[in-house]
């Protein structure tokens, strides 16, 4: 699962047993070595399906990490980039990467920007957010918007119940709440908390005009369904 350059059980063993913020600053070094990384293909699936949306001027990259997502708003947006984590270590690695960036240690509870993008994007950061925080999450990119912008995400389509995929996520996300229920600090990571229907409702409730575009260059399930959608959410 892991290549020899990325960490050790040890190492991953002391990360979960860490707050997120501590544990994405030790596995910083480390991270882009894992399946945690968000793969290039998906990055490169959504910069072309963004390009039909655009044009764009500045972006705003939510939950940084080390960069993947900089390398889609580069692509897709005419103006300056910034990206936003509360990981030191994480944006460290991301400034070796995207030397010209805008990088910020921020919550993105709490994101410290006037509204001054036009597109955000973010990827595989939302299993950090309890359901209860959602809202405040969308409150704080909507702020950071422009009228007009967009707030854009890929959303894999859910795998098929009693699956293998399917008791893979259900068991990582009990062991994760077992885990929490028993050791401070919490380590929030959990899969299965992002649900299409609840993130459109909590996305409207925010002010956002909110659509779906397939993601085609990821293909499509047996039913004709796409295999991921782009959620597009637009400020009014």
């Amino acid at each position: 699962m892991f290549t020899p350059q990325g960490p050790s059980l040890r190492e991953l063993t002391v990360q979960a047993l860490s707050s997120v913020e501590h544990g994405y600053d030790l596995l910083a070094s480390k991270f882009d070595a894992t399946p945690f990384r968000t793969s290039d293909r998906l990055l490169t699936a959504v910069t072309s399906t963004l390009e039909t949306l655009g044009p764009f001027d500045s972006g705003l990259d939510v939950c940084c990490g080390t960069g993947a997502g900089l390398g889609v708003l580069r692509s897709v947006c005419a103006g300056r980039i910034t990206g936003v984590d509360f990981s030191t270590g994480m944006l460290a690695r991301a400034r070796n990467d995207h030397p010209t960036a805008d990088l910020v240690r921020a919550d993105a509870l709490a994101l410290p920007f006037a509204p001054a993008f036009d597109l955000a994007v973010s990827f595989g950061a939302f299993g950090h957010f309890l359901p209860a925080e959602q809202r405040t999450l969308f409150t704080q990119v909507h702020a950071a918007l422009r009228p007009g912008g967009t707030f854009a995400f890929p959303l894999p389509a859910p795998p098929p119940v009693g699956s293998r995929l399917y008791w893979t996520l259900w068991g990582f996300d009990a062991a994760m709440r077992v885990r929490n229920a028993v050791w401070r600090p919490p380590f929030v990571m959990y899969y299965r908390t992002f649900r299409l229907a609840d993130v459109r409702t909590r996305l409207e409730q925010t002010g956002f005009d909110v659509s779906l575009t397939p993601i085609e260059p990821l293909g499509r399930r047996e039913d004709g369904s796409p295999h991921c959608r782009l959620v597009v959410a637009r400020k009014s």
